[in-house]
């Protein structure tokens, strides 16, 4: 089960960055390492390797130095790919140190286990205050019709903030909080004010709405906004919000999107919720989900 503290009041933990041989891995990195730098975190990069009957056990902590490790060696993704369990772990590993290193001076503890990622995450979540994982995995088609299953799972299974990393890795300068007004948006929002990652951030808010309930919420969130100093502005849109907050996003230039990962009935065990799904599906930016 999920850890019972809502994530935005949890104590700050190491980033945890989990990588397979997918076309997202080195964003991944890079937006961990980002998120790390920014929080004055400690990082971790993670691969996990199906576990079979016939396997030894050779998970564990891996010794690395970034240094010594070729860094953006053409064609090592792919080669990788080639490879299989444990090699190939320690090879996505090792060129993930060397990338955090390189482009943000964060130098990670890397993690090779056995078993499942869903079951990874839980055992890390005590220690962990961001997860970082690519939107799609290895296996997964690349339409947007889905998210890769992995993603879906882990959304599910934790109860710690999630950074959904984009194909590629951009400066983040801009970022856009979708709001509702609920309570759980209300801390979620909270946290964006006082967190180190968005300082010195360009904030945009956005509420989707008819009424002036919208206004009167898209106001709260401005004022707290930035009665902590953040640089704060919004905007009220009408529309569907899986659409809609989308839309905005593109139209606004926005980095990175945050919102909560909806869905607390008994049907949140199908699904995270409508909207938090389409956009993690469809936008072209990483999706930081709060819970």
């Amino acid at each position: 089960m999920p850890a019972p503290a809502p994530p935005m009041d949890a104590p700050a933990g190491q980033v945890l960055a989990a990588l397979d041989a997918s076309l997202y891995t080195q964003s991944v990195c890079r937006h961990a390492a980002w998120a790390a730098s920014r929080l004055s975190a400690p990082m971790a990069c993670l691969h996990v390797v199906e576990r079979r009957a016939a396997d030894r056990d050779e998970g564990g902590e891996l010794e690395v130095d970034p240094a010594t490790v070729l860094l953006d060696e053409p064609g090592l993704l792919e080669a990788a790919g080639k490879l299989a369990g444990a090699e190939r772990g320690r090879m996505l590993l090792q060129q993930a140190a060397a990338l955090a290193a390189s482009g943000h001076g964060v130098v990670p503890r890397i993690q090779l286990r056995r078993g499942a990622l869903v079951d990874a995450f839980r055992e890390a979540e005590p220690d962990v205050g961001l997860f970082v994982v690519g939107r799609r995995g290895e296996q997964s088609e690349f339409g947007k019709a889905r998210m890769g299953s992995q993603l879906e799972r882990v959304v599910r299974a934790t109860g710690r903030p999630l950074l959904g990393a984009s194909r590629g890795f951009a400066d983040i300068g801009r970022v856009l909080v979708a709001f509702d007004g609920s309570a759980t948006t209300r801390r979620g929002l909270e946290w964006v004010a006082r967190s180190p990652l968005f300082a010195g951030l360009d904030i945009r808010v956005v509420t989707v709405g008819d009424d002036g309930a919208a206004g009167s919420s898209l106001a709260w969130a401005l004022e707290t906004l930035r009665a902590s100093g953040a640089q704060a502005a919004g905007r009220v849109v009408h529309g569907d919000p899986q659409e809609a907050i989308g839309l905005h996003a593109e139209a606004i230039g926005a980095d990175l999107l945050v919102m909560g990962a909806y869905g607390h009935s008994r049907i949140r065990q199908l699904i995270v919720g409508s909207t938090t799904s389409t956009l993690l599906r469809s936008s072209r930016i990483p999706v930081l989900l709060l819970r």
